[in-house]
């Protein structure tokens, strides 16, 4: 199997996240529950196939060397750092989200999607943002 699809393909599958966070959030601001719900859990569906994606391409790669010099590198880092920390932090509060809104318990669901959306859709955009800046801008390799 051809390890560089891994990067665009990862790179896509968090836009796509993206895409159907900001979606699932207008549908339940215009009342469309059943929409909302289903946006979301395809929002659930495509994070995970990234994670999986995400640690099959590392576990067989391992780290990936930014080659960018200068002032680039301390915005990529931070944006690199942000983005993990905050990654590893909203997977209970995607899984305290998605459990509460299937279980009817919508209050509960209200109060953890308030601090999961804003996190969840950062770690979603600064995905494709290191993506951009590790292969494409700075063409980093295998």
């Amino acid at each position: 199997m051809d390890l560089n699809i891994f990067p665009a393909l990862n790179a896509g599958l968090n836009g796509a996240s993206a895409v159907l966070l900001t979606t699932g959030r207008v549908l339940i601001r215009n009342k469309k529950v059943r929409l909302h719900r289903a946006c979301m859990i395809t929002a659930v569906v495509t994070s995970s196939l990234f994670l999986i994606c995400y640690l099959y391409y590392h576990a067989h790669v391992g780290s990936v060397h930014f080659p960018g010099e200068g002032w680039v590198r301390p915005v990529y880092f931070t944006i690199l750092i942000s983005h993990t920390v905050l990654a590893a932090a909203v997977v209970p509060l995607v899984l305290f989200s998605l459990t509460y809104g299937l279980r009817g318990k919508f209050e509960r669901h209200r109060r953890v999607s308030r601090w999961t959306f804003p996190i969840w859709l950062y770690v979603s955009v600064t995905g494709v943002v290191v993506y951009i800046m590790l292969y494409q801008i700075y063409g980093a390799h295998v």
